[in-house]
């Protein structure tokens, strides 16, 4: 039986590989073929040639993507700094002050994560437009701003691990409540803190429906909405899709494998306090 179910995890181990690199496979190969090639060879077949960088210059021309990875990059920064502030200071008053109707925000916080998303969306849409947001980047910001309830949690687990005698003996030396957040707390965090960035970071990276819905203006395109311009209605540049996807999937995966570490550490900080 041992040997057994060794065979069948190593068995389960190679069908998760198959199925998360064969497609990242297909995709490789048909960015490197012709249009002709792509339609007359099968999705596993190699390219030919290796060399050709045809469809990478028409994905970086055509998809404009040096002003995608900018206006991304603005959005980026900027709705991660906010649910970082946001979600860090939501997190101590939650965990270190007392209140009335504390145990009421933390269940109003799991209602509004219950609610499905797409049925908030005609009013998400009819407030972002009376506010003259739309076709601006503030739309998009002011959306990803706000902190969803999965990181205010691993602030909270995080937060919950670092000592509450580290308040009181500040207090002693007569600081306030805002200062031993910023001078004790936040730095403490940081673990949680590169946790909450990249996992929310590789979200607002990857969103497309959002950019596509409020910023239509060509000048206001992102990486993901980039890729939609070689789709039309008659057709598909699929080869430059697949170009344009590499482009699009390598920053995050650079930088997934040089911060993974946070990622586990964030996660499992504080859970055995």
């Amino acid at each position: 039986m041992r040997h057994v179910a060794r065979s069948a995890t190593y068995a389960a181990l190679v069908l998760a590989s198959l199925v998360v690199l064969v497609p990242l496979v297909v995709v490789l190969f048909a960015a490197f073929k012709t249009h002709t090639e792509y339609s007359t060879t099968g999705p596993l077949t190699p390219p030919r040639n290796w060399f050709n960088v045809d469809n990478f210059v028409t994905a970086w021309t055509g998809g404009n993507m040096l002003r995608g990875f900018f206006n991304t990059t603005i959005i980026l920064v900027v709705s991660l700094a906010g649910t970082v502030a946001v979600g860090t200071l939501s997190a101590y008053a939650i965990d270190r002050l007392v209140f009335p109707f504390k145990r009421v925000v933390l269940g109003l916080f799991l209602v509004a994560a219950l609610v499905p998303g797409v049925t908030t969306q005609v009013a998400t849409f009819q407030i972002v437009k009376s506010m003259g947001l739309v076709n601006s980047l503030w739309s998009a910001i002011i959306l990803f701003l706000g902190t969803d309830i999965v990181s205010i949690y691993i602030f909270i687990q995080f937060m919950q691990s670092i000592p509450k005698s580290l308040d009181q003996a500040a207090m002693l030396d007569g600081a306030g409540r805002f200062t031993i957040y910023r001078r004790i707390i936040l730095p403490l965090m940081k673990p949680a803190i590169a946790t909450v960035v990249i996992i929310k970071g590789i979200a607002v990276y990857n969103e497309f429906y959002i950019p596509f819905l409020y910023l239509r203006s060509p000048d206001l395109n992102v990486i993901s909405t980039a890729l939609f311009r070689f789709k039309g209605p008659y057709g598909a540049q699929w080869e430059t899709i697949a170009a344009c996807t590499i482009i699009v999937i390598l920053p995050t995966v650079v930088i997934f494998l040089l911060l993974q570490r946070f990622i586990y550490n964030g996660i499992t900080a504080g859970a055995t306090k």
